[in-house]
């Protein structure tokens, strides 16, 4: 009896059907443009039915970083770009969701992101459809992130945010820290914490540690040309070690013309012969950044998870970071640097990482390439998800993601 009761709850498992929302999956949207597609594909591939709605960032262009996979099925709704009003994009998210519901009782709402009013309508719908709604904040409630846009946030805030969140089935969180923000903002219901994965890069990476490009050793940064990066840190920062034989090389999409004040303060700090800024990088190019780094850095204000310091280890390249970010494991697994968030804390940092031997730097990168394998693929990380999925539906027992936390 007890091997046919198993059975049924494989069979549940793999009948589970989930709709993602999110606002977009451009890269320009940052690291839930990569984890959302990522986690998508990993449960559709352990048999759990995804359907996605998002908005294309140009008429007939399709999700970026989505392939065609079985069992998943991408809605996309007219673009949403800064020039175009967000709330009747809001009011075509209600429509398809309504339209959903007739799809029966054995689904669920995950919604990824905060703030927009598509979020908001997608609070609506599911609260209307009794639908269960996980949503992912992907970092969008810290502190710093609060107070960027302050204003504009504490309105959302009162108007809508808050009582959205009170009314979600379960939150999902990707750290202990981030776990402590949510209870801080008053939210009680159950929250999943749950890491992001990461995607191992193509070929035998472990082979190709500490086999970099000749002339400068390369401290590299890889993300949006945001201020919540602390980049500016980082100019000041170099600016007092310079070490010799070093370069920094900033990639990624350019926010609100963040890019120009840096480029300001390396002239400012005499340092600009140093910096080299290669613009957006996408696809196969970034795991050749990754792989000719002798260094990664994120100076981070603020993260609720840093995908891309997953992505640098997993590349075998150590790593600098903040405690901005829940990235203890770099020092606990001998992989890289956690510091105080400031400049002559991420000096110190950089110093002692410039003036190590490569061989101990490639020693430091096989670590972190072990760390992501182990603990961070997104298989391991789909099954967590699916079992909150289904505990969700009442398919299972509480789910040590949410037993762990609650």
């Amino acid at each position: 009896m007890v091997g046919l009761e198993d059975s049924f709850q494989r069979v549940r498992l793999c009948c589970l059907k989930v709709l993602f929302t999110i606002a977009g999956l451009q890269p320009e949207y940052g690291g839930p443009s990569r984890c959302v597609p990522a986690l998508a594909i990993a449960l559709a591939e352990r048999g759990v039915q995804v359907e996605l709605i998002s908005c294309e960032s140009a008429p007939g262009q399709p999700l970026p970083l989505l392939p065609s996979v079985a069992r998943i099925s991408p809605h996309l709704l007219p673009g949403a770009n800064r020039s175009i009003r967000w709330w009747p994009r809001a009011n075509d998210f209600w429509k398809v969701l309504r339209e959903r519901g007739k799809a029966g009782r054995d689904w669920l709402i995950h919604d990824h992101g905060l703030w927009l009013p598509n979020n908001h309508a997608v609070a609506r719908a599911a609260s209307s459809l009794k639908v269960p709604r996980i949503v992912s904040l992907h970092g969008m409630l810290t502190a710093w992130s609060r107070r960027h846009q302050g204003w504009k946030k504490a309105m959302a805030w009162w108007l809508y945010q808050r009582l959205d969140l009170k009314t979600a089935s379960v939150l999902h969180a990707t750290s202990p820290a981030e776990v402590q923000e949510l209870r801080k903002a008053g939210l009680t219901q159950p929250l999943a914490m749950i890491p992001n994965g990461v995607e191992l890069p193509p070929g035998n990476p472990k082979s190709e540690i500490g086999n970099r490009k000749s002339g400068a050793r390369t401290v590299l940064f890889l993300g949006r040309i945001h201020p919540i990066k602390g980049l500016l840190n980082l100019v000041r920062a170099w600016a007092i070690l310079r070490p010799a034989g070093w370069r920094v090389v900033l990639a990624g999409n350019d926010e609100g013309g963040h890019e120009n004040e840096i480029k300001a303060e390396c002239r400012k700090q005499k340092v600009e012969p140093d910096f080299d800024f290669l613009g957006p990088v996408e696809g196969g190019r970034r795991w050749d950044l990754y792989r000719s780094a002798d260094l990664f850095v994120l100076p981070s204000h603020s993260e609720n998870f840093g995908i891309v310091v997953a992505e640098a280890l997993a590349c075998g390249v150590p790593v600098i970071t903040t405690r901005g970010t829940p990235w203890q494991d770099l020092v606990l697994q001998g992989c890289g640097w956690w510091t105080e968030i400031g400049v002559e804390p991420l000096a110190a940092a950089l110093r002692e990482a410039t003036a190590l031997d490569e061989e101990v730097r490639r020693e430091m990168g096989a670590c972190g390439r072990q760390l992501v394998e182990t603990k961070y693929g997104w298989p391991r990380i789909a099954a967590r998800m699916q079992a909150v999925y289904a505990w969700m539906l009442g398919h299972g027992e509480k789910p040590e993601a949410i037993a762990g936390c609650c």
